[in-house]
């Protein structure tokens, strides 16, 4: 079976996203590791051609957050496509917003409490 998940050609991008995250990235990832929801989580994982924030295998679930660019025409088309790429894989994508990770971070943690209890 050939290798779908975190393909070698993209372990530096992978690499460089880690070194490089946002504040928000890491408030969240401060949230998520280490299986504090229950579940385990890895970052910046990449699936198929594309690398997603946060990623459960248990529930097949991935976290996106997005900053303000993401509000863009072109942009939001891209995140319609990558969003619908994942879902006819059956993951389940939840979007956070910078602002709301960083102005309701509870908020965000029940939301992704309540994915994994279902």
């Amino acid at each position: 079976m050939k290798r779908f998940n975190n393909l070698k050609e993209y372990k530096s991008i992978r690499k460089n996203l880690r070194n490089k995250a946002t504040p928000q990235e890491i408030i969240l990832w401060s949230r998520l590791r280490r299986s504090q929801l229950g579940c385990k989580f890895r970052r910046q994982h990449s699936i198929g051609k594309y690398i997603v924030d946060f990623y459960c295998p248990e529930k097949n679930l991935i976290i996106e957050v997005d900053g303000g660019q993401h509000d863009e025409d072109s942009k939001r088309r891209y995140d319609e496509n990558r969003t619908e790429y994942f879902e006819n894989l059956d993951f389940r994508v939840l979007r956070f917003w910078d602002n709301g990770v960083n102005n309701n971070l509870s908020g965000v943690i029940s939301r992704i409490i309540n994915y994994l209890e279902k």
